[in-house]
């Protein structure tokens, strides 16, 4: 199986690496991402410039662009056999509402607006803790040895996001579960400058049985979502 890896925190990230790993266990993967950080960009796409793609390694480029650009140049250009789309691993949930402006989840939308099955992979970080990346491998590849399995109706792809802390031992229960559809609780705090966002996501509404909810409660959330919609199958 030949996959395109992409994401949004860049190519030297650590999540790449680690998702890619995983991957070579599972097949070739392709890693096409952004050569520098594009975080919180969602799915814009570059279509008045120029792409430029960098070959830095075997199997390996980088892109001046945005992830939904990487998916886009890597099936129809470097990488068009591809038959799997991963991006990830995010250092950071993608969940409920963050799935519209988390350029992580763009990557996997992209990759099922143009016909691929696709998995975006996302770690959350609980307060006061910080992520142990081979700790996440182990639970990351457990979870895409089971979607790798599963059905995928065309014009879906899977949101994935890891509970925290955890341990080598511990084996969270996978939960396939809606978005939840809550907006964040926050406020922006006048300055001299401007306005400055104030929210701490840890403390966000949840809805029982929903992503927020499963993944903040211990367990590794699963979302099918399809393209254009709320997710909630």
């Amino acid at each position: 199986m030949k996959c395109i890896v992409t994401n949004d925190d860049g190519i030297e990230a650590p999540g790449i690496a680690v998702l890619a790993r995983i991957l070579e266990n599972f097949g070739t993967p392709v890693i096409i991402a952004p050569e520098v950080e594009q975080s919180g960009v969602g799915h814009r796409v570059t279509s008045r410039t120029p792409l430029r793609v960098n070959t830095v390694g075997e199997n390996r480029f980088s892109i001046n662009g945005t992830p939904a650009d990487c998916v886009r140049l890597g099936l129809k250009h470097l990488a068009g056999d591809a038959g799997w789309v991963f991006s990830g691993i995010n250092p950071g949930a993608n969940l409920g509402s963050d799935v519209y402006n988390s350029g992580t989840v763009a990557a996997a939308r992209e990759a099922a607006i143009l016909g691929r099955p696709a998995v975006a992979v996302s770690q959350y970080i609980a307060r006061n803790h910080k992520i142990d990346w081979e700790i996440t491998s182990v639970h990351a590849e457990r979870v895409i040895r089971t979607l790798l399995e599963r059905k995928l109706p065309p014009g879906y792809f899977w949101n994935v996001n890891l509970p925290h802390p955890l341990t080598q031992e511990n084996h969270p229960e996978t939960v396939f579960c809606g978005l939840d559809i809550n907006p964040h609780d926050y406020r922006y705090r006048e300055e001299e400058d401007g306005f400055v966002y104030e929210g701490i996501i840890h403390d966000r509404p949840r809805r029982e049985g929903r992503d927020v909810a499963v993944c903040f409660g211990g367990s590794i959330s699963v979302t099918r979502i399809a393209i254009g919609t709320l997710g909630l199958t």
